[in-house]
């Protein structure tokens, strides 16, 4: 509080009614600080401590966006109460701004000083080199027409008219463009917002966009890109080893008023192979069929959580089994965690020296990355069979602890397979990530509406997850597929694959009034 010395009161007994008075504001303030203060430290330690706490990914997904908010509000609310100088406050870490992309549209503002001459002495300023500053803009989304004028022309020799063809759209006569068709496929299977949700956004921006006009569209853009799909799946069965995993998204049955199970099954090739990709599989049940099915002419090595739906596509000898050492890890942290076992938690603690020598190795080449682990993680391996095996004799045959140490024992083959091969994943996490995505659209759909509204998704989630893993923009990439694939030859379709397809830095900018 700052206080005028001509305002302060002549007598005693006034000036010591307003020293109080201000002692009080500033234990008021000081109290006020220290909240801030604590709120402050809860904030900061729930965004850098989560991880250690092993909370859900989904929760931090959740909290992320609010949480940084939070924090932002509360240092400058702090700031604003700090009663000590700016200058004796520790510094704060700030994190490193990321360059801004090369390809984005710049506008210049070029600032000119009032005057040319030096404020000081008045002599005349001489320009040395120039400061420049980038600040990340953005307009907001809106609609906009394509006007297509042809000039029609007559032949009055054999009375004809002729006119210049149409570009070739995705939807042939449609009123959707490209860029509009990506946008309702990417908000609706990437950003997970249902056509009824997007169908109130583009009301209130001016546009009335009926749901089941864009379902018609998403259904025509199936048959466009069933071709192209299919050439990636050819192209990830000719690797050498995949990984694959499944997840349940419930089905409307029509009839019923009920949501029947339905299976999102994965396939994508390894963290390191020089293709990256995924392809999903849509299927009513989770029956043996469909991974044998899918995996049809493949060859090589699959890494799987040890399901038994699988065993026929091993069953054949054309295709060898990987196992998941995080799914062994979570039948021991599940006992752990029910009965603070302190044989789990030796189980644990020595899957850990795996996982330590995996964050080594991960940079490494394959044949670097195998040496490496055949010396230290093969010894590691030997040492806690062993363990395994005398820990079992003893334990109650039906314990929990007995499964879990069964489970493992019962696929250690499978389990060291990684040891001696660099390509291999310690465990099956990279391909469980693929399917956060499809994991949060169930959340916000909360059911499929149909079997081909099942097939629909896992089409579009195979180019979307197949962007993601090759860090291309999966708005960008569908713009300018949808604009080649109705005069793309089929021989041509693998150019259009995330991991060959070259973006087109001179595509046209429309500028707008």
């Amino acid at each position: 509080m700052h206080v005028e010395s001509a305002s302060l009161p002549d007598s005693y007994a006034d000036l010591k009614a307003l020293t109080l008075s201000l002692i009080e504001v500033l234990r008021h303030k000081s109290l006020e600080v220290e909240s801030l203060k604590f709120q402050l430290f809860q904030l900061r330690r729930w965004r850098f401590g989560a991880a250690s706490e092993q909370l859900n990914a989904e929760q931090l997904a959740l909290w992320q966006a609010e949480l940084e908010a939070d924090i932002a509000a509360t240092e400058s609310k702090l700031a604003e109460h700090e009663l000590e100088p700016k200058a004796t406050t520790p510094a704060k870490r700030v994190a490193k701004r990321e360059k801004l992309p090369d390809w984005l549209p710049r506008v210049e503002h070029r600032h000119q000083p009032a005057s040319c001459n030096c404020a000081q002495c008045g002599a005349p300023l001489l320009e040395i080199g120039e400061e420049i500053s980038e600040q990340l803009d953005m307009i907001p989304a809106k609609f906009f027409v394509h006007r297509h004028i042809r000039p029609k022309l007559a032949c009055r020799q054999c009375q004809t008219v002729h006119s210049p063809a149409l570009p070739n759209q995705p939807i042939d006569k449609g009123l959707p463009a490209p860029g509009l068709l990506a946008q309702v496929l990417i908000a609706k299977y990437a950003d997970h917002c249902p056509l009824h949700r997007q169908e109130g956004i583009y009301a209130r921006m001016g546009v009335e966009l009926p749901r089941s006009t864009m379902a018609g569209w998403i259904g025509y853009l199936e048959v466009l890109l069933e071709p192209l799909v299919e050439v990636l799946r050819g192209e990830l069965l000719a690797e050498r080893y995949l990984q694959a995993d499944e997840t349940t998204v419930p089905v409307l049955a029509p009839g019923t008023g009920h949501t029947a199970t339905g299976y999102l099954w994965a396939y994508r090739s390894g963290p390191w192979s020089a293709r990256q990709a995924v392809v999903f599989d849509f299927q009513l049940n989770r029956s043996k069929q469909w991974p044998l099915q899918f995996l049809h002419g493949f060859a090589g090595i699959l890494q799987v959580d040890g399901y038994a739906g699988y065993h026929d596509v091993f069953r054949s000898g054309k295709v060898i089994e990987a196992g998941c050492v995080a799914h062994a890890r979570r039948k021991f942290y599940e006992v752990h965690e029910a009965t603070k076992s302190p044989f789990a938690r030796h189980a644990l603690l020595e899957i850990a020296k795996l996982y330590a020598i995996e964050a080594e190795a991960k940079d490494l080449i394959a044949t670097e990355r195998a040496a490496l682990r055949r010396a230290r993680a093969g010894p590691i391996l030997d040492g806690f069979k062993h363990w395994l095996e005398h820990t079992l004799a003893q334990a109650p045959p039906r314990s929990a602890l007995a499964k879990a140490i069964g489970y493992t024992l019962h696929r250690w083959t499978a389990l060291q397979r990684y040891l001696d091969d660099g390509m291999l994943n310690i465990d099956n996490n990279p391909i469980e990530r693929t399917l956060r995505g499809a994991t949060l659209g169930r959340k916000n759909y909360l059911f499929c509406g149909s079997e081909g509204g099942g097939r629909r998704a896992a089409l579009i989630y195979s180019l979307i997850e197949t962007c993601k893993l090759n860090r291309i923009a999966p708005y960008i990439y569908f713009v300018e597929i949808l604009t080649k694939l109705p005069t793309c030859r089929a021989k041509d379709l693998p150019e259009l694959l995330p991991y060959h397809w070259q973006p087109n830095r001179a595509a046209p900018q429309y500028q707008l009034a």
